[in-house]
């Protein structure tokens, strides 16, 4: 099983790895696109005006333009480490131990905007790009990814259950129709139903957490459900489409 999460725009800074080796990441079909992406990023951070309007940010992150300035040469994190933010806080991988952390590094991916797929343990610097950045002179992220990513997707999810709990505008880089799908709804106390917003990404967090470090091997939504019940969550299963039921 593969627990595909999003990642976030909040990323820890520093790290004790060497600097970004295409080579060692996962995934090697995607790495003329990542080459292409990280050059077009440090290229464009020579042109502060212009990196802010393809990145939606503000003089006031600036900051953000120099981690993309110096992608090549700054030290890396595993990229499970590296997220920050409110899933990554309630995942807290770096709580687990042993086999629980082990399984966790092996079970756990991350959808990237300027990397495309990554595992756990792929080395990365802090970086700026989302999925919804337009990069100058280009198309749209997600068109560039799909032709290079969903057949990666593809491959992963033809060996691997592939529990995907990717937002919309990261998941529409790489589409994967068959992945077991989650979303979050609050139920109020006169029995109607509103979607979660802010908190959803504690809730897939949690979820993350329980499959990621389960001892169980679950084969597809129905066991990925009875997995998220034992550990006391609330789930609807539709086919492939998992609910996840919270108190409003």
């Amino acid at each position: 099983m593969i627990v595909l999460l999003p990642p976030s725009e909040t990323k820890r800074s520093g790290g004790d790895g060497p600097p970004l080796r295409f080579g060692d990441l996962g995934c090697p079909a995607l790495t003329p696109l990542r080459v292409e992406l990280v050059d077009e990023l440090v290229a464009l951070a020579a042109k502060p005006d212009a990196c802010r309007r393809a990145l939606g940010i503000s003089p006031a992150q600036d900051a953000e333009i120099e981690r993309n300035a110096t992608l090549l040469s700054s030290p890396t994190l595993p990229a499970i480490n590296r997220y920050t933010g409110v899933l990554y806080d309630a995942l807290d991988v770096e709580s687990l131990r042993g086999a629980a952390a082990a399984r966790a590094r092996d079970r756990l991916a991350v959808g990237s905007a300027l990397f495309g797929l990554l595992r756990a343990d792929d080395q990365i610097p802090a970086y700026r790009l989302s999925a919804s950045s337009k990069l100058l002179g280009s198309a749209t992220l997600a068109a560039r990814w799909r032709p290079v990513l969903e057949p990666v997707l593809e491959e992963l999810a033809a060996t691997e259950l592939v529990v995907d709990l990717r937002s919309g505008s990261y998941a529409g880089l790489g589409r994967l129709p068959d992945a077991v799908r989650v979303d979050v709804l609050a139920e109020h106390p006169d029995g109607r139903r509103s979607v979660v917003t802010h908190f959803n990404k504690a809730h897939k967090g949690r979820l993350a957490r329980t499959l990621a470090t389960t001892r169980s091997e679950p084969s597809d939504a129905a066991a990925v459900a009875a997995v998220a019940r034992r550990a006391g969550m609330q789930i609807e299963r539709a086919g492939n489409e998992l609910t996840v039921i919270v108190l409003a």
